[in-house]
């Protein structure tokens, strides 16, 4: 029997060793084809767990972005599987020479025939090493002569072939010849957030500055709006008896974007009509839609909350303010929610923020000796002398209730400084009415080691306006 299995086992051993082909020099036989499959499996397994590793943990510690990493994780595995598999040529004994000349004859033969994936395949790479669209940019085809257009999140990019998921989920595959040779909109080629642009028509007779208030309100407090990128109101003008303003906001997420635009206009129409504001419903406002305006408007007139507006001109600082200022001021700052019990800011916290509150109640206390000091509630403000000189928090300030403010940071207060030479020093004036305070705080700044000598002055009032220009680069 043992005889008998070593007969097959040396007749299987003759099949596998006998020559099948021969490319030039080189005999090729079943155990170099099997040998080279399995080395190409082993190859091409090395390189997908390479890409792995290279995109999910290796690159994103020297803190790369998605699309970078996708590009360098793709060039990187490409270059190893293509060493890799010159290496398993050559150790299963095949003649690259020998390939060489039989690639080139097929070439001419298949050249017409591939021309297509030679294409695609230079123009992955060309997509990878340029890196005009990479990987989570949001980009919009034009897929039809007629000019219809494909919006989509790029998802993968291959040296065939990019994937892109659209605004309905689906997955589309492009050729990557098509992402090269045909034009190409990317929607976050700079910036990683995605833009909704939304148009409003106001019936004429309204406050433009009212209504640039509750658009941004509606904008602040969907917490799907991005607040590193601020939303913009863009006063187009005046046409056929209405007023066209445009609300800019930008999110993160594509797939979000007709959803956050159904919420902000619900938001729109909600605020508009409590203020007794209508959209245009006809481009051609004659005296009897006017007149029927004028009767709303006077019936919710009870129901108007006080504006932003209002509450900013009771501020000591802006009560001079005109309408045009006022509106910088709106867009310079921004809304912000806090929740019964949550700290605002705590004692000795940098002084980077001053806040008016829209609604709500907040306790302003000292928590190293346990000292109420007082309650501030709606159309207060609080926080303006530590923003102004840049001084630590002197107390600790806490929601009692969910509470909406209004927040000037030092940014926004530096541009606000920069665009009103003339405020600087109506604050120093303003400021000198408290010289005892002044000079509290500025023997605490001493103490601290925060003057310096080229600001410190022995009046006050001095090292105020000094201290102003410093801070905000006056």
């Amino acid at each position: 029997m043992r005889i008998f299995i070593e007969k097959i086992l040396l007749e299987l051993s003759q099949i596998l060793e006998k020559p099948v082909l021969k490319i030039g020099e080189t005999s090729i036989s079943f155990a170099s084809l099997l040998q080279l499959v399995f080395s190409f499996v082993v190859v091409i397994i090395f390189c997908r767990i390479l890409y792995n590793l290279l995109k999910n943990k290796l690159l994103i510690n020297f803190g790369i972005d998605e699309g970078n990493r996708e590009a360098l994780a793709t060039i990187f595995t490409y270059i190893f599987g293509s060493l890799g598999f010159l290496i398993v040529l050559e150790s299963t004994g095949f003649n690259l020479a020998s390939l060489a000349v039989l690639a080139g004859g097929l070439g001419i033969g298949l050249g017409f025939g591939i021309q297509n994936i030679t294409a695609n395949f230079i123009s992955g790479l060309t997509l990878l090493v340029e890196r005009s669209i990479k990987v989570g940019d949001i980009i919009e085809l034009w897929i039809s002569e007629e000019f219809k257009t494909l919006q989509g999140r790029v998802k993968k990019i291959t040296l065939r072939s990019t994937v892109i998921q659209t605004l309905d989920g689906s997955s589309l595959i492009i050729p990557n010849s098509e992402l090269v040779q045909k034009p190409i909109l990317n929607c976050t080629y700079n910036d990683s957030n995605v833009q909704i642009c939304l148009s409003i028509n106001i019936e004429y007779g309204n406050d433009p500055l009212i209504v640039t208030e509750i658009l941004l309100d509606a904008a602040y407090m969907e917490p799907l709006v991005a607040k590193d990128n601020p939303p913009q109101v863009i006063f187009n003008g005046f046409a056929n008896g209405y007023l066209d303003f445009d609300l800019r906001v930008w999110i993160n997420q594509i797939q979000d974007k007709n959803h956050v635009r159904s919420i902000l206009n619900y938001a729109i129409e909600y605020n508009l009509r409590r203020q007794g504001i209508y959209f245009v419903t006809n481009r051609y406002v004659n005296e009897k839609s006017f007149s029927l305006y004028s009767q709303y408007n006077k019936f919710e007139t009870q129901q108007k909350k006080i504006s932003l507006r209002t509450l900013l001109r009771q501020v000591i600082y802006f009560q001079n303010f005109n309408d045009l200022d006022l509106r910088k001021l709106l867009e310079i700052g921004y809304r912000q929610q806090i929740k019964e019990s949550e700290i605002l800011f705590k004692e000795n916290d940098p002084g980077d923020a001053f806040y008016i509150i829209l609604s709500g109640k907040v306790e302003v206390f000292v928590s190293k000796i346990n000292k109420h000091l007082t309650t501030l509630g709606k159309a207060q403000f609080f926080g303006e002398l530590a923003l102004m000189l840049a001084i630590p928090r002197t107390a600790t300030v806490k929601a009692l209730e969910d509470t909406t403010l209004f927040v000037i940071n030092n940014q926004g207060f530096e541009k606000l400084l920069k665009g009103n030479p003339e405020l600087a020093e109506e604050i120093v004036n303003e400021l000198a009415k408290h010289q005892e305070e002044l000079t509290s705080r500025q023997q605490q700044l001493r103490e601290m080691g925060l003057i310096d000598e080229s600001e410190d002055d022995i009046n006050p009032v001095v090292w105020v306006r000094k201290r102003l220009k410093k801070v905000f680069d006056l």
